[in-house]
C-alpha cells in the first residue's frame, strides 16, 4: 500500500495543476509550511511503523491496531480521492481494497495462526 501511496503523489508532480498549487504553497486546501509536512510525514509513518508492529504486538493488540489504522486510512484515502484524475482514483481504489484486505485478515485472525 505504501508504494502506491508514495507513486500516487509522485505522479501528481507531473501534473500542471498540481505544480502550480505547489508555486503558491498549496496542496488542496492546505498551505504548504512546517505544520503540514510535520502532519503529512506522520501519516506516512504511521503504516511503516506498523509493518514492524505486526510482527511483534501480541495477537489481541495487533488485531485491533491494524482494523482502526485500516479503517482511518481507509477513509482518507476514498476521500483524497474524490474529484482527482483517474490515475489517482485507481490507485486509491487499490491501496483501500488492499486496506480492506488487511482488516478482514486481522478480523478472521483465529488463536492458532
Amino acid at each position: 500500500m505504501l508504494f502506491i501511496f508514495a507513486y500516487v503523489d509522485l505522479f501528481s508532480l507531473y501534473r500542471p495543476d498540481f505544480r502550480a498549487d505547489l508555486a503558491e504553497g498549496k496542496v488542496f486546501v492546505f498551505d504548504v509550511n512546517q505544520t503540514f509536512l510535520l502532519f503529512v510525514t506522520a501519516y506516512i509513518i504511521i503504516p511503516s511503523v506498523l509493518v514492524y508492529l505486526s510482527l511483534v504486538l501480541r495477537r489481541p493488540v495487533n488485531r485491533a491496531v491494524n482494523l482502526v489504522a485500516a479503517a482511518i486510512y481507509g477513509i482518507t484515502i476514498v476521500g483524497s480521492a474524490v474529484g482527482e484524475w483517474n490515475y489517482f482514483i485507481l490507485g486509491s481504489a487499490v491501496e483501500a481494497v488492499l486496506l480492506a484486505v488487511l482488516a478482514r485478515h486481522a478480523w478472521l485472525w483465529s488463536e492458532q495462526d
